[in-house]
């Protein structure tokens, strides 16, 4: 983008908006979450109090456990409680498809230093925010802010910018120093992403899926995959889903059916490759002439 940008621009004062309501709900739902709760109840909460603030979810909140990083969201009538774990939540909200993106480790485990170096390793990455800064810079930033704790960071996950109905988008964000990276120019929106595990610092894909978008709008003859992709189509667009939004009457089998056609992808769970623990913290931020802007910090 040129620096020419208008950060009032709607664009921008969407993605604002949207990160002021993300930023509402994060404290809200972390401040729920203990032990004996479901999943199911903390994940609807959220999503139901995004809508109630006037956004919506931008994608089904993940609640990550312990060793899992990505991707996890609980299933349809889900009875799975929480417990003396390490536990991450990670928050989209969008308005009008503009974006806003956010993480927090709730942690009932103990491990108060492994919780707490993502966070400082978010603040060191904000810092350096600016028109000009490479991409490549934030991630030495966050690999030695976290390495400062004794721990790695999961070098095969990013932050990563956001578009207009796009929740994954360039530039990446490294967790940990590059020689060649992205240089940020004003009018960037990008989702810093620190994840610190205990373990080797990488993540491999599980077998569940319980998250999915749109790929390739094709027809399909089953009554109900067509049921799923109307609504797919009008209601998440390119967005991440959850089966337990779908209408349909058998979820499940629509999503089997539209996958094995090729119109949906699947999100697996992704886990540390070691089975160790991985925290996690996100803000988002605007790049400004001369710094950043956090659209969602604590208000």
């Amino acid at each position: 983008m040129a620096d020419t940008v208008d950060l009032e621009g709607e664009q921008y004062q969407k993605h604002r908006e949207a990160g002021e309501i993300l930023a509402q709900v994060r404290e809200e739902t972390a401040d729920r979450v203990e032990v004996g709760v479901t999943h199911l109840e903390i994940a609807e909460y959220a999503e139901d109090r995004i809508r109630e603030l006037g956004g919506t979810p931008a994608f089904p909140v993940n609640i990550s456990i312990d060793e899992e990083a990505a991707h996890a969201t609980p299933a349809i009538d889900d009875e799975e409680t929480f417990g003396e774990e390490m536990i991450n939540l990670d928050i989209g909200v969008h308005i009008d498809g503009w974006l806003a993106d956010t993480a927090i480790t709730v942690d009932l485990s103990g491990h108060d230093d492994l919780a707490e170096a993502p966070e400082a390793a978010l603040e060191a990455a904000i810092d350096l925010v600016e028109p000009g800064v490479e991409t490549g810079e934030i991630g030495r930033a966050i690999e030695e802010a976290i390495d400062g704790y004794g721990y790695n960071p999961v070098v095969n996950l990013t932050g990563h910018g956001l578009g207009h109905w796009e929740q994954h988008t360039s530039p990446n964000i490294p967790n940990r120093a590059v020689d060649q990276g992205t240089t940020l120019e004003v009018g960037d929106v990008v989702a810093l992403e620190p994840f610190a595990t205990d373990g080797g610092g990488k993540v491999n894909e599980g077998s569940s899926e319980e998250i999915f978008s749109l790929q390739d709008d094709r027809s399909v003859r089953d009554r109900g995959a067509r049921e799923a992709l109307e609504q797919i189509k009008e209601e998440f667009r390119t967005l991440p889903f959850a089966t337990r939004w779908l209408e349909t009457a058998r979820p499940e089998m629509a999503l089997r059916r539209l996958k094995s056609r090729g119109v949906i992808h699947g999100y697996p769970v992704l886990k540390e490759d070691e089975g160790r623990l991985v925290s996690q913290k996100e803000h988002t931020v605007i790049v400004t002439e001369d710094g950043c802007e956090v659209t969602t910090a604590s208000r």
